[in-house]
């Protein structure tokens, strides 16, 4: 069996986020607030053949490190996302996404009546009831989701 092999440019600086969920690239690109057309190097490959996964998509960024909402945000659409982060081409740090027990001021609260939606000085809060699979619930109002809209 002739094995295939994912041909895509090495970086020489910057993240990759590998081992996302198949069709989930494009809002990875999303949370990133990376859209065309863009001054930053973005590589993207998906449905990508993977011994893990099955089928996987990754996200190359050159000359940028996600700061740690943007790792939440992917944690949340991409819950086994792995992080590298490269450095004269090669990885210096590699770790994987995990979702927080509190997520803080980046996703709306679903119940219109919610202090959240109607005093701007309130950030969102909630609280994490269940990874897999994801349910969240506000701490203000009590409302739970298993979806994300992110501010």
């Amino acid at each position: 069996m002739k094995r295939e092999k994912l041909r895509v440019e090495p970086i020489k600086d910057g993240t990759v986020i590998d081992h996302i969920m198949s069709g989930q690239a494009l809002n990875v690109l999303k949370v990133l607030k990376i859209k065309s057309p863009s001054e930053e190097t973005v590589s993207m490959a998906m449905n990508v053949s993977s011994r893990e996964m099955g089928k996987k998509d990754i996200v190359k960024v050159e000359d940028r490190r996600l700061g740690k909402g943007e790792l939440n945000k992917i944690a949340l659409i991409a819950t086994n996302a792995t992080i590298n982060i490269i450095e004269e081409y090669a990885v210096v740090e590699k770790y994987r996404v995990s979702v927080p027990k509190f997520i803080d001021g980046i996703i709306r609260c679903k119940n219109q009546n919610c202090i959240t939606n109607r005093d701007e000085d309130v950030a969102t809060r909630f609280k994490v009831e269940s990874k897999d699979p994801l349910s969240l619930r506000c701490v203000y109002c009590g409302s739970r989701t298993s979806s994300v809209e992110f501010l």
